[in-house]
């Protein structure tokens, strides 16, 4: 008796067609074009690409965000890990997180600009939250109310400021950006500072983060 072959769903080809388009985006950005030979390269209609990531490259970049956020909590699995101190934790995982991204750089400094776009800019902003928001829950925050979402919105700024210094210099083992990162750190250490400087604003910015936390990836 032969068996019934299984026919493929759009979303089965998502992250081969993730790993295809990454290397196109260096050169040819977020654009149709590069979804299409993403598709060609694994030997698919290009129609798919559209049901497997309904917006499109938003999609994608959600994707790739997930799973690097996955990959950087490996560290946390380290016995070395729970030794270290909170600034330690958060150093580590924000150097993690961008390490993880060395294999694409070309591809990120198209993306930045992308995700910089009117359309775009809300998308993004909560791809960013889901990656502080689980570096705060990987050392077992536990600070609730107005403090949790300080906290957010401050390790926000220092992950999004050491990224993008990354992407413009060139070091040896990347020494500068983390030296930056060292320097940038000394903000989240400071969280009592910055929620007394923006109490006042408590309605609207714990709102907004509120409402982005019970968003997922790209929803």
């Amino acid at each position: 008796m032969t068996s019934k072959k299984t026919e493929k769903t759009p979303d089965d080809y998502r992250e081969s067609l993730l790993d295809a388009v990454m290397p196109h985006i260096a050169f040819d950005g977020w654009t149709k074009k590069s979804l299409n030979l993403a598709a060609n390269d694994i030997g698919i209609d290009p129609r798919v690409v559209d049901l497997a990531f309904p917006n499109g490259a938003i999609d994608m970049i959600a994707l790739y965000a997930q799973q690097c956020d996955i990959q950087m909590l490996e560290v946390i699995k380290d016995s070395s890990f729970e030794k270290l101190k909170i600034r330690e934790k958060i150093t580590t995982l924000v150097r993690t997180r961008i390490e993880l991204e060395q294999e694409n750089k070309e591809a990120c400094n198209r993306t930045v600009p992308f995700l910089a776009l009117p359309q775009n800019y809300f998308q993004g902003l909560k791809i960013l939250y889901h990656t502080v928001d689980l570096m705060w829950k990987a050392i077992s925050d536990t600070s609730t109310d107005f403090n949790y979402y300080t906290k957010r919105m401050t390790l926000s700024a220092v992950y999004s400021s050491t990224f993008l210094y990354w992407l413009g210099v060139e070091s040896e083992d990347h020494n500068d950006t983390w030296e930056f990162l060292d320097r940038r750190i000394e903000n989240v250490m400071q969280i009592e500072k910055v929620k007394a400087k923006y109490r006042d604003k408590q309605p609207d910015l714990a709102g907004i983060w509120r409402a982005l936390g019970k968003k997922r990836y790209g929803s």
